[in-house]
């Protein structure tokens, strides 16, 4: 198996092991079927010239590595501004939604910019020893700064090492989403071994369409006493900044 869905027709696939995440073997991590939801909502009405500039991901349920069905349909259609929403369910019944604004592409000097993210290291890093991440070894990971065994901040790059569905070259929108949902977990400020961090939501601004098959993802995460947690990502493809990433946490002992 070389990619994360295999398809089945009529909006159906079948998840493969690649999508296991960390928390449970038998749930999907959330960076795929976002992925997924991803490339229903480029595919929905397509429309030259227009850009998914800010995508809301609602994780309503832990998500079966079993089949799953997805749909998309304009919300609120217009010639310049448009809401999309997209559905994901397995079991017949919901677990992954996205609502997302779609906006004619600016056509202004570019303003604002950043100084890039920094070098690629030549190694990869290998994941953490969780029984069953199948998602772990489906992306290529390079720390630039941090690690799995550090808690704090910290920059990875990334690479899908398989499709999101087999046969297609990924997007490189799909591509960035397949990995925006690790910020909170590259940038753990509690240890991985004893506590849980697990997001709700997935909310990216885009700013524009990533080239090439690598994503930076520059993370932190931010805790308070008897309040919620909050990952804040830049994502860059090599040429700088495309879009920033934020993930709610549910912050709780294993």
């Amino acid at each position: 198996m070389t990619a994360f869905y295999i398809p089945l027709g009529e909006g159906r696939f079948a998840a493969t092991p690649h999508t296991r995440g960390p928390w449970n073997p038998a749930h999907q991590h959330a960076g795929p079927p976002a992925a997924l939801l991803g490339r229903a909502l480029e595919r929905c009405e397509p429309r030259d010239g227009m850009l998914l500039a800010r995508l809301t991901f609602e994780i309503l349920r832990p998500v079966p590595v079993d089949e799953v069905d997805v749909a998309a349909r304009v919300l609120r259609p217009g010639r310049s501004v448009q809401l999309l929403e997209g559905e994901l369910t397995a079991g017949g019944e919901p677990v992954m939604t996205v609502r997302a604004w779609r906006v004619k592409a600016a056509d202004a000097p570019a303003r604002g910019g950043d100084d890039g993210p920094p070098a690629r290291p030549a190694e990869a890093t290998p994941p953490p020893p969780l029984e069953g991440f199948g998602y772990g070894d489906a992306v290529e990971l390079r720390f630039a700064a941090g690690s799995w065994y550090e808690t704090g901040p910290a920059t990875v790059w990334t690479r899908l090492r398989v499709a999101v569905v087999e046969g297609e070259e990924p997007t490189g929108l799909q591509r960035l989403l397949a990995v925006a949902d690790s910020g909170n977990g590259v940038s753990g400020e509690l240890p991985l071994d004893q506590w849980l961090y697990i997001n709700p939501e997935l909310t990216v601004h885009m700013l524009r369409e990533p080239r090439g098959e690598w994503i930076c993802l520059d993370a932190a995460t931010a805790i308070t006493p008897g309040g919620a947690g909050l990952a804040s990502s830049v994502l860059s493809d090599e040429a700088g900044m495309v879009a920033r990433g934020a993930q709610s946490l549910l912050v709780m002992p294993r």
